[in-house]
């Protein structure tokens, strides 16, 4: 069934009476012009453009042509938090063959794009952008030379149904140590480059996400709560001492999966895929103690259930509930969470599918001060220039909207694809849409 996004207030109304669903909705959306300070560094509004990998670096990891063009959109668009896609801090663990890899040979070409998006933010709006990079290792979505190399943190039936993965691609306890080791290495090299924080990245099942439901995996990083949260906090915990108080350390963090026990984090044992955010505020809580800044959560699996962390007007099923609901579970169960830790600013997900109200939802909650900022992830390929509308106060345009149609994704998942808005931006990804899609040239 085919859905559509919000294209003006009534539309919305009307919707959430049809799905029976209900959000919290601010006329006034100044409180998206605050400005807010993290770690000494001053947020200039509480728009986030979340991190959207293009999978179009260099061979070597460097930032190339089409990454550049997304970045200079983004900055001149101007979010007050840019999040750097995913990086990965070790080869194997790249999940494309042009991934962004921070590495000694691509390390000037990040302080080069970090400066220019710095530049262009100034220039085109008079505020300097926060930005972040995320530091990554894709696990169980390896696939460092374009074919799947998976390195796991336990077998999970879920995802390799009757083709289990060997387990020789288990990772081992002294394995785990090393990527620990390389994301506080990689927040430090991330600061000396000019970025203003690290994000220890531990979502949607990559390597750190899926060790948070490793309850079945012997040893330090399986079983219990502390063992199973382990590498991320004491990730959290180092990269905090060695960057300072003027560095932001945060983390895109999974706060429910929506698998079953005992392979979904923040379920309880024999309730299906019920929420139970026990864990999720345990875990907050322990980041927290741990010198966290900033946390920007989300939920479930673009792989897998993507109706759950990106609900969707279009794709390739049917999803099993109005993607409302899933909007809904999102921003409910971040300001739920978001409770345990007042204090510590908390960023928002999945909201592209409310289209034109979203900055309206998202006031609203901030209002209520259930969470701090509004995080956009697939609009920004679609209307990167968003934020600017937002901020002065605007409605945003029905035409420039993302339609959540889910074109973006299918050419990520194609060998060789390069995402962007085929809609939005058809003249530079129509193209590449046909021929890695629709095997057009």
């Amino acid at each position: 069934m085919a859905y559509s996004v919000s294209q003006n207030k009534d539309a919305f109304l009307k919707m959430c009476e049809e799905s029976g669903t209900s959000f919290p909705y601010s006329e006034d959306i100044s409180c998206l012009a605050q400005k807010m300070v993290i770690a000494k560094k001053t947020v200039p509004n509480r728009i986030v453009y979340q991190a959207m990998e293009g999978c179009d670096g260099t061979y070597d990891g460097a930032p190339d042509e089409l990454t550049y063009r997304r970045y200079m959109r983004f900055a001149k668009g101007g979010a007050g938090i840019i999040w750097f896609e995913a990086t990965a801090v070790l080869g194997e663990g790249r999940a494309n063959p042009r991934q962004m890899h921070l590495t000694d040979k691509t390390k000037d070409s990040f302080a080069k794009i970090v400066n220019d998006i710095k530049e262009t933010g100034i220039k085109e709006n008079g505020v300097e952008p926060i930005v972040i990079v995320q530091l990554t290792h894709s696990g169980r979505y390896s696939k460092p030379e374009g074919t799947p190399a998976p390195l796991i943190a336990y077998n999970n039936p879920i995802f390799e149904k009757d083709n289990p993965i060997d387990k020789s691609r288990i990772v081992t306890d002294s394995y785990l140590d090393t990527v620990q080791e390389a994301l506080i290495n990689g927040a430090v090299e991330a600061k000396r480059l000019g970025f203003d924080g690290a994000d220890i990245k531990s979502c949607h099942r990559y390597l750190l996400s899926e060790l948070l439901s490793a309850y079945n995996r012997d040893g330090k990083y399986g079983g219990s709560f502390e063992n199973r949260t382990r590498l991320l906090t004491g990730a959290v915990k180092e990269a905090k001492k060695l960057t300072g108080n003027d560095f932001i350390i945060t983390s895109r963090l999974n706060v429910y999966d929506g698998f079953e026990y005992p392979y979904g984090f923040a379920v309880k044992e024999g309730c299906g895929i019920t929420p139970d955010y026990t864990e999720s505020k345990m875990l907050v809580k322990r980041l927290v103690e741990n010198g966290i800044d900033l946390i920007d959560m989300t939920m479930g699996n673009p792989y897998f259930n993507p109706h759950v962390n990106r609900p969707f007007a279009q794709g390739k099923y049917d999803p099993p509930e109005h993607p409302l609901f899933g909007v809904q579970r999102m921003l409910d169960g971040i300001s739920e969470i978001a409770s345990e830790i007042k204090g510590t600013p908390v960023i928002s997900s999945g909201i592209s599918f409310l289209g034109a109200v979203s900055a309206n939802v998202c006031a609203g909650y901030i209002n209520q001060g259930k969470f701090d900022f509004a995080g956009y992830g697939r609009e920004t390929l679609a209307y990167p220039s968003c934020a600017n509308d937002i901020v002065s106060g605007k409605n945003l345009d029905p035409k420039k909207l993302c339609i959540c149609c889910g074109k973006c994704t299918e050419i990520m998942r194609c060998k060789g694809g390069t995402p962007g808005c085929v809609i939005r931006d058809g003249e530079v990804y129509m193209p590449l849409y046909k021929k890695f899609v629709l095997g057009k040239e």
